[in-house]
């Protein structure tokens, strides 16, 4: 593919355009779904815990298909696998909105999750691999942009169409979309190929893949529903994982064709690059993922208005994501990496003074900052993480680097809502223990209730459901005080990168 010239003009505005929409669909399917888990359990006749299967099959065999994409695409071809993963992903969707049975719906969710792995850090290759040397930074800053705006959509939209119009389409929606991009980026790649090797199958480190990445999926999922090594299932989930994944990485690492490859943190900026993103994207995901907890549980918003409240971080990354892109030839992507931490730690600081009296406009005004850090953060450690490497092995960094930031996501998580129980548990405990018939405050509380018209039972219950309130906005609180910190120390870890980061050479992300 490097031997053609870059595309210019219309050409590069219809592979952009067709690239970023497949893009989005996949990214928006990681998310669009999960609003939609009641009615989606109702109407299949299975309980809202079964259900949450539907979420868990498609990360797990999107997780495992994701460190694959550089093997497969040295084998199929880069245009071909992202063809055809797209058109697999459109059918796929259509068979899931099909389903009348959750093992049927099971099913097909595992197919698109594993037809999708590929989907996203190969839409990023072969944007950098069509665009001229001097607009790289442009097309990463275009494929942040659609990687950051879809998963703050899917819960608006996935609301909205199971509200409106019913589950399935949540799914159907994908078909149109799917088979046009597949179309655009099939008449305009064609001829553009990136070269094939028939490389043997590692059976062996496929099939490590496929268990340790399996069980460590599923161990982060069901975790805090399980009550974590309180239960023996995930404990057994664990073991797997660690023996798997241990023997995974010394197969890995000796074997003459391995199904991933590892030597790529032999490369101090890809290794830099990633850590960073990944522990900046388990943080970022975190703080997304409690935040409506929160906002439903505690403030009484409904999923929509609490998509609504979360929604204005998508605003500033569609504005200043360009002129990143533009400049990053420009300025150290260092500097621009420490702006976007320092801008998510003190956002973090910010909201880490929640109280259950701030409107609409105050919960919302945080999330509009955070899109500036959002800007300053994807693209150049985007850019970082795929310097200095050739251009065949682009595929298999981002195809292992998108598989760590997702990763980290699901451990992001799991911890966040684990410790917003734990330390809502804490508060709760300590918060009740002045509630006592010796306390002024207590005795007031209940006179100034029974004198509106409640017994005393129902006036204890009102203040047990308030201090509730409380404690799990303390927590909230908490977990946003430690994120605050956590980006700040992030800024330091980006410094040991080296420059340059994106060259104006022919040959790719340099």
């Amino acid at each position: 593919m490097g031997n053609h010239a870059p595309y210019r003009g219309v050409a590069l505005a219809l592979i952009t355009i067709a690239l970023s929409l497949a893009t989005f669909m996949q990214v928006l399917d990681t998310s669009i779904a999960n609003v939609s888990l009641p009615t989606i359990a109702g109407d299949l006749g299975v309980s809202p815990q079964q259900g949450t299967w539907v979420i868990t099959s498609f990360a797990v065999s999107n997780a495992i298909m994701l460190p694959l994409t550089g093997w497969l695409s040295r084998r199929f071809g880069e245009v071909r696998l992202f063809v055809f993963a797209t058109l697999l992903f459109a059918l796929a969707s259509w068979a899931c909105g099909m389903s009348f049975t959750l093992p049927m719906l099971l099913t097909f969710r595992v197919i698109q999750g594993a037809v999708a792995g590929p989907m996203i850090p190969l839409s990023q290759t072969l944007l950098l691999s069509n665009y001229p040397p001097e607009k790289k930074g442009m097309a990463l800053a275009l494929w942040s942009m659609t990687v950051v705006v879809a998963p703050i959509c899917g819960p608006i939209f996935g609301g909205w169409i199971s509200d409106n119009i019913g589950w399935p389409w949540i799914f159907y929606i994908n078909v149109p979309v799917g088979l046009i991009a597949a179309y655009v980026t099939w008449m305009m790649l064609k001829n553009r190929e990136s070269e094939r090797a028939k490389v043997p199958v590692d059976g062996i480190g496929l099939g490590l893949l496929i268990v340790g990445v399996g069980c460590l999926q599923v161990m982060l999922d069901k975790g805090n529903e399980l009550d974590w090594f309180s239960s023996n299932e995930i404990v057994t989930l664990t073991v797997i994982a660690t023996i798997a994944l241990v023997f995974f990485i010394v197969w890995e690492l000796t074997d003459k064709h391995p199904v991933v490859d590892l030597t790529l943190f032999a490369q101090r900026n890809f290794a830099i690059g990633t850590i960073a993103i990944t522990l900046g994207y388990l943080l970022f995901f975190s703080n997304a993922v409690i935040y409506p907890l929160w906002l439903q549980r505690m403030v009484g918003y409904t999923s929509t208005w609490a998509g609504l409240a979360i929604a204005p971080i998508g605003i500033l990354p569609i504005v200043l994501s360009p002129v990143v892109g533009r400049t990053i030839n420009k300025v150290d992507a260092r500097v621009y990496v420490s702006i976007g931490f320092l801008v998510f730690g003190v956002v973090a600081y910010w909201t880490s003074h929640f109280n259950l009296q701030w409107d609409f406009e105050q919960l919302a005004m945080p999330r509009f900052v955070q899109g500036i850090g959002v800007a300053f953060f994807f693209v150049p450690l985007t850019a970082i993480l795929l310097s200095k490497l050739p251009p065949q092995r682009i595929a298999a960094a981002a195809g292992l680097s998108n598989f760590l930031r997702m990763l980290g996501a699901g451990f992001g998580t799991s911890l966040s809502v684990t410790f917003w129980d734990r330390r809502q548990a804490l508060h709760y405990s300590q918060l009740t223990e002045s509630v006592t018939p010796y306390s002024h405050t207590t005795t007031d509380a209940l006179n100034h209730m029974q004198a509106l018209g409640l017994n005393q039972h129902s006036a204890l219950a009102y203040i047990a459901h308030d201090i509730l309130n409380q404690a799990y906005t303390m927590s909230i609180n908490d977990f946003y005080w430690i994120s605050a910190i956590a980006f700040v120390v992030l800024t330091v870890i980006v410094w040991f990168a080296r420059p340059p980061f994106i060259s104006r050479g022919t040959g790719g992300a340099h």
